[in-house]
């Protein structure tokens, strides 16, 4: 009697076993090709933006105050001239060469010491 309950338990074991629950390939839900596909392989590297490197307030000589923000590769930093006054930009070709930007800013120095030219003002010097 213990061999007639065997025999059907080897064979559902033989024929389970023959089962494969994984496809052997994957498969696609989705046939449509990406139409910027071509683009995306042909892009360049992208550039990511620097890092900030120090975030100073600086007292000048006519007793104001600067607030500049100087970022990693010593080619830009962001100037205000009031604490939530509006950011100008001021960027360089290279490192070592002065910081400008459009209306006539220029700001050459490091994070302690700076020379600022402001739109429309004179140069001056300033401390952190």
């Amino acid at each position: 009697m213990k061999t007639l309950f065997l025999v059907p338990a080897a064979v559902a074991l033989v024929a389970l076993s023959a089962c494969n629950s994984k496809p052997e390939k994957a498969e696609v839900i989705d046939t449509n090709p990406d139409p910027m596909a071509a683009q995306l392989a042909n892009k360049g590297a992208v550039e990511l933006p620097p890092a900030i490197k120090a975030e100073k307030t600086f007292r000048c000589k006519d007793n104001s105050l600067v607030y500049v923000t100087f970022f990693q590769g010593d080619k830009q930093a962001i100037v205000k001239t009031k604490k939530d006054g509006a950011p100008t930009t001021l960027k360089a070709e290279k490192a070592g060469d002065p910081l400008v930007a459009e209306g006539g800013w220029k700001l050459t120095g490091d994070p302690s010491h700076i020379t600022l030219t402001a739109g429309g003002k004179g140069e001056q010097s300033c401390k952190s």
